[in-house]
């Protein structure tokens, strides 16, 4: 299945449920402009209310760039009220991601800078090409990073050495990305792929149900207004309801491979 849009290439696998989701500026390293935000956005609304997509990869076209920034001609055409607001509209756009409950893995084939790095840190897990960079450079331009990198950087690597990245702006390879906790995995590139179609394969063969009530659970931690625990405990609840609950228990008395339907 193929869907259009004008930055983004949709690509829906039917027999796996795996949406890839391609950014497709290469001329431009794949920069993020509004109109390409607003690509991401409607792409991923399109497949959170579309049965059929399971999990999802983004990526970037070519083998140099997933996302090498943000479109600075673009941004510094703003004013400050139109700054703002585009801020907000990237993080609307970035949050969705990392609210959806349909596993979302970007798989980094090059550059992760400023909005690049941000759109990766915004999924749900991290799949590196043994070139990929990754960096908030936005300092050197007299700029924060605005699609929330002060946000999720420190929860996924601590507060000190978020701090030094985003103070420093130093670019980090792929394999220190890897030992900071930035990315789950490094690959070479030919294989970037095809390991983040097998890990999502494996995601999508358990219980969906469960899988998104994990992804739910994971971010009430980071939600100030939310208890974290007492979410846990009523999402722990409504799973016995489910009829995967009931075929895992099942199956596993049983001693065969469970067979979830969702419900």
């Amino acid at each position: 299945m193929s869907v259009s849009f004008e930055n983004l290439l949709y690509d829906l696998d039917a027999a796996s449920g795996i949406l890839t989701l391609t950014i497709n500026r290469p001329s431009k390293l794949n920069a993020l402009n509004a109109a390409t935000i607003a690509d991401i956005d409607a792409a991923v609304q399109q497949a959170l209310n579309n049965a059929a997509v399971r999990g999802i990869i983004l990526t970037g076209s070519g083998e140099k760039a997933f996302v090498a920034g943000a479109d600075i001609a673009e941004l510094a055409a703003l004013t400050p009220a139109q700054a703002a607001r585009a801020s907000e509209r990237g993080q609307e756009a970035f949050c969705r991601i990392e609210e959806s409950t349909k596993p979302v893995v970007a798989a980094v084939n090059g550059f992760a800078l400023g909005g690049g790095c941000e759109l990766a840190m915004a999924c749900h897990m991290r799949v590196a090409a043994d070139n990929a960079r990754f960096g908030q450079p936005e300092v050197n331009l007299g700029l924060l990073p605005g699609y929330g990198g002060t946000q999720r950087l420190p929860q996924l690597i601590g507060k000190g050495k978020a701090i030094e990245l985003l103070l420093t702006a130093d670019m980090v390879k792929a394999d220190e990305a890897l030992r900071l906790g930035l990315v789950n995995h490094v690959v070479p590139q030919a294989e970037l792929l095809p390991f983040c179609q097998q890990l999502l394969t494996k995601i999508l063969g358990k219980a969906p149900l469960a899988v998104g009530m994990v992804l739910e659970c994971v971010n009430a931690h980071y939600d100030k207004g939310t208890d974290g625990y007492k979410a846990e405990a009523e999402a722990f609840g409504r799973a016995f309801d489910s009829e995967d609950f009931k075929e895992g228990t099942t199956a596993f008395v049983e001693k065969r491979a469970a067979v979830f339907t969702g419900k």
